[in-house]
């Protein structure tokens, strides 16, 4: 009898094993994309503006920008510094908190509690400053610094001793972008503290209508202000039209408020702002994808058929990047990232895939795919389109290496970021002026301090990446590449393995 005991025997303890073996990778894959969104949200308290308090995580950071807006006689301290240096932009400060706070509102249920609470943290960070922003009517101020001077120096945020110039627009004259994505974050994330702090979700809401008034009244980019184009251009300039900012405003707010005006605002205006614009790009500048698959929702769940153009134009999108679609347009590197031309390149990567695991979910409730004339797209397609980025980004790439600062055992040691590559004021509390930071710039040593969970921009389209601080296109993290990967990391968290 032992010989046939052993034949059922031998067969069930291998299915035992692949058994453990699946359940292994399964949770395996859980601790490290676990791993992987706390240190995305922690990320940010390294690019805090202000007063930091207590509970700062990131120590090696001190306050700085104290006296910000002191020059007006107003309080702008807090926000954000959008990269590696120390110049607080309010155009991409605005979309980060709005990516943030979509992150929060899809994917936030999938959060542990505590990093739910350290995303919103996060974003309040921001709000409690873009309020001040625009605390006087028809007035917003865009930024503070002055980036020629902040950009010829390497010094600690800690040490500024540039110019901290205010620069604001007042009525009448425009500035429909900034403002239009102002309104659309204190919206957004209106609706993220509806449930923790409703008080605060009203003066959210409360004051992005007032600001998206002021943003569609007065039609205009703020860089074609003589008085603020020298200082936004070429950094953040607006490229391609403020027209995607107010009916992105519009939308969030017609999400967030529920008023008829707002859809009416989305439907009549449309075609004159350009929602049929099929441009395969979503990021600070360009809102058409994202504002597409937003309005989509409002197709799918609650057959607003008047809508329809803007599913349409989602689903065309979602086509583009598909590379067996009849309709694909993306580019891909050798390895698979996605790929556009112009640098800092993983802001690309981690917007698209957020928007594939938005309109994946979307899909999914509506029991609706994807017809993209060769082949037909459903939810899981889109979700294991979204997992390929991630895991690039994470270290499954031609060179082994995460993208990710503080994450597996090899990532950037040298990133553009002038506080993570100089000795911190905890280590070396005298000052270090303007110049004398250049000797930390051109060392060939790794930066003393690690900037846990920032994205650099990240490889070039033949999957390249040179490890070196000078190289700011690939080396230097900003925080809209870090916002939507929040919520990509919240859900593959809590679904390692999509179906």
């Amino acid at each position: 009898m032992k010989p046939v005991a052993s034949r059922f025997f031998f067969p069930f303890l291998l299915q035992i094993s692949v058994l453990i073996l699946r359940i292994s990778l399964c949770n395996s894959s859980y601790l490290i994309y676990g791993e992987a969104l706390s240190k995305s949200i922690l990320f940010f308290e390294g690019q805090r503006s202000g007063y930091l308090p207590n509970d700062q995580r990131m120590n090696w950071r001190g306050h700085s920008g104290l006296g910000d807006g002191s020059t007006v006689n107003a309080d702008l301290t807090g926000g954000y510094y959008d990269a590696g240096d120390n110049v607080k932009f309010g155009f991409p400060m605005a979309f980060t908190t709005t990516m943030l706070a979509w992150s929060v509102i899809e994917f936030g249920e999938m959060m542990p509690p505590t990093e739910l609470r350290n995303a919103l943290v996060a974003i309040r960070w921001s709000t409690d400053y873009l309020l001040k922003t625009v605390a006087q009517p028809d007035r917003i101020v865009v930024q503070i610094g002055e980036p020629m001077n902040d950009h010829n120096c390497w010094e600690r945020p800690e040490d500024m001793d540039t110019a901290r110039t205010v620069y604001t627009v007042s009525a009448p004259n425009p500035a429909s972008d900034v403002a239009g994505e102002t309104a659309a974050a204190l919206a957004a994330s209106s609706m993220a503290f509806r449930s923790s702090d409703p008080g605060y979700s009203d003066t959210l809401l409360r004051t992005a209508t007032r600001v998206f008034e002021f943003a569609d009244t007065y039609r205009g980019a703020y860089s074609d202000n003589s008085d603020i184009r020298e200082a936004a251009c070429p950094y953040y300039c607006d490229f391609d039209g403020y027209q995607d900012e107010l009916l992105w405003g519009a939308a969030w707010l017609r999400r967030a408020s529920r008023v008829e005006n707002y859809l009416d605002y989305i439907q009549n205006n449309g075609k004159t702002l350009g929602a049929d614009e099929n441009i395969n790009e979503f990021g600070w500048d360009n809102k058409h994808a994202g504002l597409n698959v937003l309005v989509s929702k409002e197709v799918v769940e609650d057959n607003l058929y008047n809508l329809q153009s803007y599913k349409a134009s989602a689903d065309s999108f979602m086509c583009t990047l598909i590379p067996d679609s009849s309709y694909s347009h993306m580019e891909y590197t050798p390895g698979g990232l996605i790929f556009r031309p112009g640098g800092s390149n993983l802001q690309h990567s981690t917007t698209i895939t957020f928007l594939l695991l938005v309109y994946a979910k979307y899909l999914q409730q509506s029991s609706t795919s994807i017809n993209c004339g060769s082949v037909s797209v459903g939810p899981t397609f889109l979700r294991q389109m979204a997992k390929r980025q991630v895991d690039y980004i994470l270290g499954e790439n031609p060179n082994g290496m995460s993208y990710m600062v503080g994450y597996s055992d090899r990532y950037p040691q040298r990133i553009h970021h002038r506080g993570s590559s100089l000795p911190s004021v905890r280590d070396h509390p005298q000052f270090i002026g303007c110049k004398e930071g250049s000797v930390y710039f051109n060392s060939s040593g790794p930066n003393p301090n690690v900037l846990v969970g920032a994205v650099v921009g990240g490889p070039g389209e033949d999957d390249v990446y040179d490890d070196d601080r000078a190289d700011f296109r690939k080396s230097e993290p900003t925080t809209y590449i870090n916002a939507p990967f929040v919520g990509v990391l919240a859900y593959f968290s809590a679904n390692p393995n999509p179906s």
